[in-house]
């Protein structure tokens, strides 16, 4: 059953009365859950958040798209279109500034000022949805509704209550039918968050931060939940350094916890693909273009 139609205040969207279905989590009566993690842009959403590099000689600032960024970030300072650019690690003014909380004053936050995640994902929700929904929205949609264990593993630096209050605009518009259900928020850039994952001399990789986050996050979920063989983690990624690290990792997580299933889905902008991780190799489960269901599962 599709779930009704109502007007919405966002220009260009629908928001809806959801009688779609809950889907029992499968191993559910066994004691097991289904734990989803999501990286956020270009994956949950294309957002219009831009990468800042600056030319070697004259400090001019070329913006890039995420996606352009993952594109060409191999080549920026070495070679083709890029070569006389150099990226920027500073915070406050660098590249990623804008992947950051920004300090406001209390004068701004009385004015109605946001951080800029939660701006550019309002900016997002002002357009038809085809074009900010990225290829997990519908895992992401269904982990959701049916209340899954959810944990976002993203390489921004916002606080993770800026994370919540991003999402929650989506809630807000309609097309989420509540918050998730947080596991986990990991905004692996974050100066917090990396003391947290042990980086104290800040000096990880963002897959390498990534990596780190999905151990913590499988070991407090088997600490939450208890320890079960039926238990099942998916990570959804967009990047395939990352993806190639996650899967190093979902296997040294398979070798601890062999009982367990992982799994691990790149997704491309119109496609996907799904490997389950076992000990010694991995098995494609699935490689196909996006489904357009309302629901879509990162196991099944």
């Amino acid at each position: 059953m599709r779930p009704s139609k109502k007007s919405n205040k966002y220009k260009g969207q629908l928001s809806f009365d959801y009688d779609l279905p809950k889907e029992q989590d499968r191993n559910f009566h066994l004691g097991g859950r289904s734990f989803y993690f999501f990286d956020f842009d270009d994956n949950v959403a294309y957002l219009s958040t831009p990468i800042i590099i600056f030319h070697k000689k004259t400090g001019h600032e070329l913006a890039l798209s995420s996606g352009q960024f993952a594109q060409e970030n191999k080549n920026i300072g070495k070679s083709g279109g890029y070569q006389d650019y150099f990226i920027d690690f500073s915070d406050t003014s660098g590249s990623f500034r804008h992947f950051r909380d920004k300090e406001l004053h209390p004068l701004e936050i009385k004015a109605g000022k946001l951080q800029g995640f939660v701006e550019d994902i309002q900016k997002a929700l002002e357009n038809v949805d085809s074009l900010w929904k990225a290829p997990s929205w519908n895992c992401f949609f269904h982990a959701t509704f049916n209340h899954r264990p959810v944990s976002l593993i993203t390489a921004r630096g916002h606080h993770p209550n800026t994370i919540k209050d991003g999402v929650n605009l989506m809630v807000k518009s309609g097309y989420l039918p509540h918050d998730p259900n947080y596991h986990s928020i990991y905004p692996v850039s974050n100066p917090e968050i990396r003391l947290e994952l042990g980086d104290d001399k800040f000096i990880k990789s963002v897959a390498e931060l990534k990596k780190d986050a999905i151990r913590a996050s499988v070991k407090s979920a088997v600490e939450l939940y208890g320890h079960s063989p039926y238990h099942r983690f998916g990570m959804s990624d967009d990047d395939h350094k990352n993806v190639e690290l996650i899967t190093e990792e979902m296997r040294s997580l398979k070798r601890d916890y062999p009982e367990m299933s992982f799994f691990v889905i790149e997704t491309f902008k119109d496609s996907f693909s799904k490997l389950e991780i076992l000990e010694h190799e991995t098995r494609e489960v699935i490689s196909t273009k996006e489904s357009k269901s309302s629901q879509m599962s990162l196991f099944d």
